[in-house]
């Protein structure tokens, strides 16, 4: 049975403009390929109501989960969680179990649950709240979308609160081959392997180190047996593998 299947939505002017560098996709696929979803989609949008609709409505239909990051705390360009609800035609409202978490956190820290901090506990009806024991203020889930946030350390704590309760599959497993021979050379022969192990998936990542040509075969896939097999036709085809 193949594994279920994963889009990312990274949601943000900041890192459309270079002002800031995502770290949160890298994560996430790691932590997906672990747990034997695929991450087949990545994509990035700005703060633009329309456009993160639009995104989530069809990311939402291709793949079985959905996991955005960016735009759910407490400033004006915060506008993920509504245009969320709105994909769904869900309705959206300060939800007394996520304002009733921030509120005693606040309390504990000795400062003000403000307008700008109670925006945080805007949650839509339908949505389950995601766990996050960095900052307390949560994200959600939606249908097939998880709604989280973009700064780094909270992302991942969230990310670890939704993934138990998901269905995975086989973890991806992956081998990488040393070829010191250029793409040109190696193409006809790898293209028969790739032929040959289509269960497999093949990616070729060439490089010049001191003066030397070459590629990274790396193979991935689920069966540890099919990917040593491949490895060894390789290495015969080509050199010992590393």
């Amino acid at each position: 049975m193949a594994n279920p299947t994963a889009a990312m939505l990274v949601i943000g002017d900041e890192i459309l403009s270079g002002r800031t560098r995502d770290a949160n996709m890298h994560h996430l696929a790691c932590k997906l390929t672990d747990h034997g979803i695929d991450l087949k989609e990545a994509r990035v949008v700005s703060d633009d109501a329309q456009a993160i609709e639009a995104a989530v409505k069809a990311l939402s239909l291709a793949y079985d989960h959905v996991f955005t990051s960016g735009g759910i705390g407490p400033t004006h360009d915060d506008i993920t969680a509504d245009c969320i609800a709105r994909a769904f035609g869900d309705h959206i409202d300060i939800r007394e179990d996520a304002r009733a978490l921030l509120a005693a956190h606040y309390a504990r820290q000795g400062q003000e649950f403000n307008a700008a901090r109670q925006r945080m506990a805007r949650i839509p009806d339908r949505a389950t709240l995601i766990d996050n024991p960095v900052s307390v203020a949560p994200g959600f889930t939606l249908e097939n979308v998880h709604v989280m946030a973009g700064v780094p350390s909270v992302f991942k704590a969230m990310v670890d609160s939704v993934l138990p309760g998901l269905t995975g599959g086989a973890p991806l497993l992956s081998r990488s081959i040393r070829i010191e021979r250029g793409e040109g050379e190696i193409a006809g022969p790898l293209g028969q392997v790739v032929e040959d192990f289509a269960d497999l998936s093949f990616g070729s990542y060439p490089f010049i180190q001191n003066g030397v040509f070459g590629a990274n075969i790396v193979i991935r896939g689920t069966d540890t047996d099919r990917i040593h097999s491949a490895a060894q036709t390789l290495s015969r085809l080509f050199t010992e593998d590393t």
